[in-house]
């Protein structure tokens, strides 16, 4: 039988060439996926809209309440203080679709032997781990935030400058970077806890510290509000990647300017050792065969 002729070393490899990368197909059809899911249960959707509505307002109606009382809360004015509001919101959404249902299915995968076949998987397992399941009912509330933070920088008046812009994307991800690195970290010590529960309650526990500006926790002459300030803004830096990008955007003067390096730096760093301790945690990993 006639054997045909290879192909010139030459000759260009036309599947190779045309296909999208790899990791940025498989994302798109592990959103179409995500997407098909949330659509199966179309009035969870809208429950959910409804009660992060809710919420919205419940915390719209108590800080202006407060601003109705006072002219500033140590030093941000109610607008300003908005435009921290929808940044917090934007970072806790991207975080909370992208990234919450995965990190905390992790510990199941485990315990389930799931595990076993996402590593069988020729893609590397930390992109799939993080990237499995996709809550894309929550980027829906992208709206709640725009809409707040749009009313923040009508309420403000001032002139909103493309570097501002592109300022404050960039640390819009580098805040995302950096609570996903933190989150991973938490998700791989499943392996050796079995549960980790408690880790993600700390994770919210440590969080919730970022609702507020880093300068409300300065100034009061209590030891224990400047050594929050301390560890939030320089050890576990959550104060810095919702309030510098804020400052930005709302055009304050940055508290000093060089805390956004820090804010930079931080998540590099947290990116780097998650991955490290994502690797090293699944070296410790038994195979549910085993």
């Amino acid at each position: 039988m006639p054997v045909s002729a290879p192909l010139p070393a030459s000759a260009p490899d036309n599947d190779r060439l045309t296909a999208p990368p790899r990791y940025g197909r498989m994302l798109l059809v592990l959103a179409r996926n995500s997407l098909l899911r949330e659509m199966m249960f179309r009035g969870n959707l809208i429950m959910d809209f409804i009660t992060r509505s809710f919420w919205f307002a419940a915390q719209l109606a108590l800080f202006d309440l407060i601003y109705s009382n006072v002219p500033d809360i140590n030093g941000w004015s109610r607008y300003e203080f908005y435009a921290f509001m929808a940044t917090g919101m934007i970072v806790n959404v991207l975080i909370e679709a992208f990234f919450m249902p995965n990190c905390a299915n992790f510990s199941e995968l485990i315990r389930t032997g799931n595990l076993d076949f996402v590593l069988l998987k020729p893609i590397d397992p930390q992109f799939l781990v993080s990237f499995e399941r996709l809550d894309l009912g929550s980027l829906s509330h992208l709206i709640l935030a725009g809409g707040l933070l749009s009313y923040a920088l009508t309420g403000l008046g001032l002139p909103i400058t493309a570097m501002q812009v592109a300022m404050y994307l960039l640390l819009i991800a580098v805040g995302v970077a950096f609570f996903y690195s933190l989150m991973i970290m938490l998700a791989s010590t499943s392996i050796w806890f079995g549960r980790n529960q408690g880790l993600y309650d700390f994770w919210f526990y440590i969080t919730i510290f970022a609702r507020y500006p880093r300068s409300i926790y300065l100034g009061w002459g209590y030891w224990w509000s400047d050594l929050l300030a301390l560890v939030f803004s320089y050890v576990i830096p959550i104060l810095l990647v919702v309030t510098v990008p804020a400052e930005v955007i709302a055009t304050r003067a940055l508290d000093p300017s060089w805390l956004s390096g820090v804010a930079v730096v931080a998540a590099v760093v947290g990116l780097i050792v998650s991955r490290r301790v994502f690797l090293w945690s699944l070296r410790s990993y038994r195979s549910a065969s085993s």
